[in-house]
């Protein structure tokens, strides 16, 4: 219901949701909010909770509270954020599918996926509203339709949901690890087998709050990366991945953690003379397996890899 007087949570316009926990085992509450409000990304719940925003039995709550049957819970949903200044823009899209419910880009290197501060124009999302006259905005986020995401530097494949039963799907299709994400990358050496995997905590780094790093259990979020040498070029190597997990940098994390930066890597590589010009770091987006929200269809997408990237390769196999 709307309310638009002050009320128990002492604040005014917004929506307030009650809903009577039913399940017969304990859930903490941050995970059961994520479970039944599957439109909200997990770290807006946890903003919600921790704002005092999510009352359990009339008394403000933390997100690890845990949840027992019969439990009154209340949820004060604040007005969406405006999005006044997500403006489409006109721009050259490489789309690799696109139907009524998802489109899939290839997305190119130097490219912001979408707006933030400093940033409100000439991204992917600005370039997405002028392709697409209905893309649906997320939680009143600056982040209509996207699911997943690639840095700034990063390229390849990305997919957008254009219907909100196809965002939903999608979302749920990632947490759930149904959707794949395989990358493609060029690394400072060689490591010392064939395949294997990098698992670490990451979080953000306090000397630089811009970069992130392999941390403590308790005071990151797990994180599992698979690799596999694809082949060596002296002092550099051609590395393929798959994740098991979507943190921030992941890849870009990992790699460096082992000692093995991502060539061009401007956080996280190493300061030294480059084979050749890149435009971002040696890291693609190479493939993407989905589950078509709507019809079922399993489908895989490939990206071909950027000219520069291509020529960093035909450079490194002359050496």
């Amino acid at each position: 219901m709307e309310l638009n007087n002050q009320n128990s949570f002492g604040i005014g316009e917004g929506e307030l949701i009650e809903i009577i926990y039913e399940l017969p085992l304990p859930m903490r509450l941050d995970r059961w909010l994520v479970s039944k409000r599957p439109e909200q990304s997990r770290a807006r719940i946890q903003h919600f909770i921790n704002s005092g925003l999510v009352l359990v039995n009339y008394k403000t709550a933390k997100a690890k509270t845990p949840l027992k049957n019969g439990d009154n819970i209340q949820i004060w949903m604040p007005p969406p954020e405006p999005l006044i200044y997500l403006k489409p823009e006109k721009m050259d899209l490489n789309i690799l599918f696109e139907d009524e419910h998802i489109i899939v880009i290839n997305k190119q290197s130097g490219l912001i996926v979408h707006p933030a501060p400093g940033n409100k124009s000439g991204t992917l999302v600005n370039g997405l509203l002028f392709h697409c006259k209905d893309l649906p905005g997320i939680n009143g986020k600056l982040r209509p339709g996207i699911v997943h995401r690639l840095d700034k530097d990063t390229s390849g494949c990305m997919v957008v949901a254009k219907s909100q039963e196809a965002l939903v799907n999608l979302q749920k299709q990632i947490k759930e690890k149904i959707a794949s994400r395989e990358y493609i990358a060029v690394i400072h050496g060689a490591p010392n087998s064939e395949e294997g995997q990098i698992v670490g905590h990451i979080g953000r780094d306090k000397l630089n709050r811009l970069k992130y790093k392999v941390v403590e259990e308790t005071s990151g979020r797990y994180a599992r990366t698979y690799w596999k040498l694809e082949e060596r070029f002296g002092n550099y190597s051609l590395m393929s991945f798959k994740l098991d997990t979507g943190r921030t940098h992941q890849i870009r994390v990992h790699c460096a953690h082992i000692n093995h930066p991502i060539v061009g890597d401007p956080l996280y590589g190493r300061c030294k003379k480059l084979p050749c010009k890149l435009d971002g770091q040696a890291l693609h987006a190479i493939k993407l397996g989905l589950i078509h929200p709507i019809n079922g269809k399993e489908m895989i997408f490939e990206s071909e890899l950027p000219l520069d990237f291509q020529k960093l390769l035909s450079v490194l196999k002359v050496k």
